[in-house]
């Protein structure tokens, strides 16, 4: 309230004092940062505005300040209002005191005009003030923006520099629409005219970069483009500076107006970086030359790939070495904005080296130089060394030379003090990890776990659990890996980690002993992780008998051992234990009296749990009922899991480090990464796990009778029931229906007399949500009503959908809806089957029914310029990665249709990227929780022979046969 308001008013009276004792001062676009306007005279002092703020600022209360503002406004308000005719100054100066007033955060309502003609004045300082009045308080929807605007366009025709500035200056502040719209076209012209003065100049670049960024659509491309180019030519550093700052803006949307710049900007970077610093006097910063220019040029030449100019190349990499070799030598002075000015150049030029990717020995460079600064007594500049460093690990060229610094990174982990540090540290370790070292980091990491921030302790767990896995030569060690991690850090390991151990132990007979052995010493802790129990239930369950020859692990100290840990667990973990009981006596019959009591129990048979009493009942009953052949079948060992494509997260067809680079790129080969059929995943989807995601490839896991979970949600194993995914074929027109959503997202998915079935869907990057709505067409009541989603074949691991469930009586001309949230794990090609099981006037009906989710559900279209495009596409150019497919046309060969259809499957359409207007091109993303395959497709359709050509290049061959196969039935 009123304390707010008096506390930010202070600063504000103090600015506005100088200003009343007529210390008036405007920064000029001068070459010295800190020229300025001549002091105005002494008569030109406004000494009514320095009483009005000293009166301001000597008030006691609120009160006291709001009455003499209300006395001032009265005061101001009749001289407007008088016969008399005020001068400009008076006019001036009673429109500062307005403005003061405003930004005091009182409301002012009148004074506009007299503002808008001090514009007119030709006096420096009333104009200043009438532009300032207007930049803060005119709206564009003023009706005196006409006004405003024929006063800037006089000043703007001026030829004055001074009164140029200001209405540009003003037109900059503003920024709206309706500026853009009067002046966008004018501003190009003053910026490029050849008798423009350089502090015009400035102002017109910086002014036109305002309204590009606020109305992009209408600042028109034409010849000027090119003549903007140039002035990074020009003389004067401050409108290279401004030059440069619009022309980094413009590319990115309009890069083949602009390539020009690459060529003129590298020949401008060797004049500076080999400039000494009094050659560039007025623009040297602590002894660095033009330091900000400088990160601007290097930013700008990351917009584009390395110069086709062999000489422009050699020019660029001769500045990238020397700014190598300053970087390495002593500094000039001691004082702390040297060294920051001389690092931003530094980083910038190893972030344009990172970029291109193609100067192996300018990579090695730069990774020495950053592994200088990973012991540096400054915080910022180990974060960043690290920070870079991580992607450096991802090039071919630099990754051995990132990997001799991993003593220095380990003891980051361990010393740093800065939690972001210790972060980018882990992170600089999971990315240089191969073959070579993998033992080592993550030993490390399982090391730093026990002390690590709680905040970054879930992404360790998750990366040493993909390492260990991923380079694992020697099973054990990944057993006694993953029991560690459970050990140190239980609460952070998700479930999806110890489903995977369990895989690979019952996928490896040479490893089942010893898992046994280990995880039965580990559950003899006194005090024991939930997870360890878990993962000891159920190997123990299976391969117990392999370590039962010893007395010190008989089947009963076994048994004993669990039971002990059974009242301290969950409801979910207590099911799989009993799943385990079961398992014992069929293994070990001696135990069967001794488990029989235990079921037996009120506390098993009479649990309030249903799961738990359910398990205990059904169990006692099958050892009591079953012969020993029976019970042999029932409870045998379970089969291997299948192999999957995707182990952990997916298998990577390129490497990419941590927080590298564009979603196109598929970064560079690790020679050292292809082990145990897995890539490393990026850090961007390792780093932050959902609990409802299927990290490791786990979902898609057969039901165990040991109790393994087939998903988080069900432990419950019927082992008295059928297969729950038997279902029926599917319905006839099914698979017509279904192709007919794979460009659209809604309609009618199956309608017979008795049903119908509506769909909803909508998707962003990885995610979906798909309403159903089942609505009965009959007057008689659908009685047991069950719809049931189903995953065929490995689809488990590769899609998860959660699905609501709906009210199992659906009454006659109802409607039901059901809501499924959609989660995309990694790359499929099957859809799910959802069966509909209800009754009908006391028959059964069962329906099975294809859902619409297709792969291409989760395109993110992507713009592209024609240069970005072709050069995506020669870099998909291996076999593999292209599927193309030649058909004829089933339905009339409209334009309009197909480019809805296109848009429809989700890629973006690019206009004039195809020297044949009549072909279509297009480009996206597809976006998993494990990866993101960029896609470029093209059609080209031929009216005469009503045929059509269809070319998909993908980074994974999977998908481009699939998106190929899908697309081509659309037309």
């Amino acid at each position: 309230g009123a304390s707010g308001q008096s506390n930010r008013s202070g600063s504000v009276r103090c600015c506005w004092a100088r200003l009343g004792r007529g210390a008036e001062r405007s920064i000029a676009g001068s070459r010295s940062a800190t020229a300025t306007m001549p002091a105005v005279s002494k008569g030109d002092g406004m000494r009514g505005l320095a009483v009005f703020i000293s009166d301001i600022r000597n008030c006691k209360s609120k009160e006291a300040e709001i009455k003499r503002i209300n006395k001032e406004l009265a005061n101001i308000r009749s001289k407007f209002k008088g016969d008399k005719a005020l001068d400009g100054y008076s006019k001036k100066k009673y429109v500062c005191k307005l403005l003061f007033i405003f930004l005091l955060g009182h409301d002012i309502d009148f004074g506009h005009m007299e503002a808008v003609n001090l514009l007119s004045s030709n006096k420096y300082t009333e104009k200043q003030i009438g532009y300032l009045f207007i930049s803060v308080l005119v709206n564009s929807n003023s009706e005196l923006i006409r006004l405003i605007n024929n006063a800037i366009k006089n000043d703007l025709a001026s030829r004055n520099p001074t009164f140029m500035c200001l209405a540009l200056h003003c037109i900059a502040n503003v920024g709206s629409r309706e500026m853009a719209e009067a002046f966008a076209s004018e501003i190009p012209r003053i910026l490029v005219a050849g008798d423009t003065m350089d502090s015009v100049k400035q102002s017109a670049a910086l002014c036109l970069l305002r309204l590009y960024k606020t109305s992009p659509d209408l600042v028109p491309m034409g010849e000027w483009t090119s003549r903007v180019v140039h002035l990074l030519n020009d003389q004067h550093m401050g409108v290279v500076t401004a030059a440069v700052s619009l022309i980094a803006c413009l590319c990115k949307k309009n890069p083949d107006d602009f390539k020009t710049c690459v060529s003129l900007a590298v020949s401008r970077l060797s004049r500076i970086v080999s400039s000494a610093s009094t050659d560039l006097q007025d623009y040297t910063y602590y002894f660095v030359p033009a330091p900000w220019l400088s990160v601007k040029l290097l930013r700008l030449l990351q917009c584009y790939p390395p110069p086709e100019d062999a000489a422009v190349k050699g020019r660029l990499v001769e500045c990238l070495e020397t700014i190598l070799n300053k970087a390495q030598e002593p500094p000039k002075s001691k004082k702390v904005q040297h060294s920051n000015a001389k690092n931003a150049i530094l980083f910038e030029a190893i972030s344009l080296i990172i970029h291109y990717d193609s100067e192996p020995n300018l990579l090695v460079r730069a990774c020495n130089q950053l592994g200088q600064f990973l012991q540096h007594r400054e915080t910022n500049l180990r974060y960043l060394a690290l920070e870079s460093m991580c992607t450096l690990a991802s090039s071919e060229f630099s990754h051995e030379a990132v990997k001799t610094h991993i003593e220095t990174v380990i003891n980051a982990l361990k010393t740093e003090r800065d939690v972001s540090v210790r972060q980018r540290a882990a992170d600089l370790l999971y990315a240089m990890c191969d073959r070579t070292n993998a033992k080592q980091i993550v030993s490390e990491m399982l090391s730093y776990l026990e002390t690590a921030d709680y905040s970054i302790r879930e992404e360790i767990v998750l990366k040493v659990a993909i390492l260990a896995e991923k380079y694992a030569v020697d099973y054990s060690w990944y057993v006694d890996t993953i029991l560690n991690l459970i050990r140190i850090a239980g609460d952070y390991v998700s479930e999806e980690v110890w489903y995977r151990v369990i895989q690979i132990v019952i996928n490896r007979d040479d490893v089942q002993g010893y898992a046994a052995k280990t995880v039965f010493e580990a559950l003899q802790a006194p005090a024991c992780h939930e997870n360890m129990v878990k993962v000891g239930g159920y190997i123990l369950g299976e391969f117990g008998n392999l370590i039962a020859g010893d007395p010190r692990s008989s089947p009963l100290v076994q048994f004993n051992l669990l039971h002990s840990k059974f009242h301290l667990c969950s409801v979910s973990t207590r099911a799989l234990l009993l799943s385990t009981y079961i398992k014992f006596i069929n293994l070990f019959p001696e135990t069967k009296g001794t488990i029989q009591e235990v079921l037996r129990s009120d506390s098993q048979i009479r649990n309030a749990d249903v799961e738990l009493q359910q398990r205990a009942v059904e169990y006692l009953k099958l050892s009591s009922i079953a012969s020993t052949d029976v019970l042999a079948t029932v409870l045998e060992e379970m089969p291997p899991f299948p192999e999957r494509e995707s182990s952990i997260l997916a298998k990577l067809k390129k490497k990419k480090g941590p927080g590298a680079g564009s979603e196109l790129d598929d970064g560079k080969k690790d020679p050292n990464s292809e082990i145990n059929g897995g890539m490393e995943p990026s850090a961007s989807t390792a780093s932050t796990p959902s609990p409802s995601a299927d990290l490791l490839g786990l979902r898609a896991a057969p039901v165990a009778t040991s109790g393994a979970p087939a998903s988080a949600g069900n432990l419950l194993v019927d082992v008295f029931s059928d297969s729950p995914s038997a279902t029926t074929g599917l319905v006839p027109g099914a698979e017509e229906n279904f192709l007919r959503f794979v460009c659209k997202n809604n309609g009618v998915l199956f309608e017979n007399q008795l049903l119908q079935i509506g769909v909803k869907s909508e998707f962003r990057q990885n995610l979906g949500r798909m309403y159903l709505f089942y609505g009965n067409k009959t007057s008689v009541q659908f009685q047991s009503f069950t719809p049931t989603v189903s995953y065929p074949g490995d689809l488990q691991s590769q899609l998860n959908i959660q699905t609501k469930a709906v009210e199992p009586l659906v009454e006659g001309g109802a409607q039901v809806q059901q809501v499924l949230n959609i989660e995309c794990l990694s790359d499929f090609t099957e859809a799910p089957l959802i069966n509909i099981k209800f009754r009908y006037g006391g028959t059964l009906q069962n329906l099975t029914l294809k859902l619409p989710i297709t792969v291409n559900k989760f395109f993110q279209a992507t713009e592209m310029q024609s240069q970005d495009f072709f050069q995506r596409w020669k870099q998909l150019s291996l076999p593999q990665q292209e599927a193309q497919k030649i058909f004829k046309a089933n339905h009339a060969m409209d334009s309009e249709v197909t480019k809805a259809k296109l848009l429809g499957f989700g890629s973006a359409l690019l206009e004039k990227v195809d020297p044949n207007p009549d072909n279509y091109v297009g480009a996206g993303i597809i976006q998993t929780k494990a990866l993101q395959v960029g896609c470029l497709l093209r059609l080209e359709p031929n009216a005469q022979a009503q045929m059509y050509r269809l070319t998909l290049r993908t980074s994974k061959e999977s998908v481009s046969k699939h998106l190929c196969e899908l697309l081509s039935q659309q037309f």
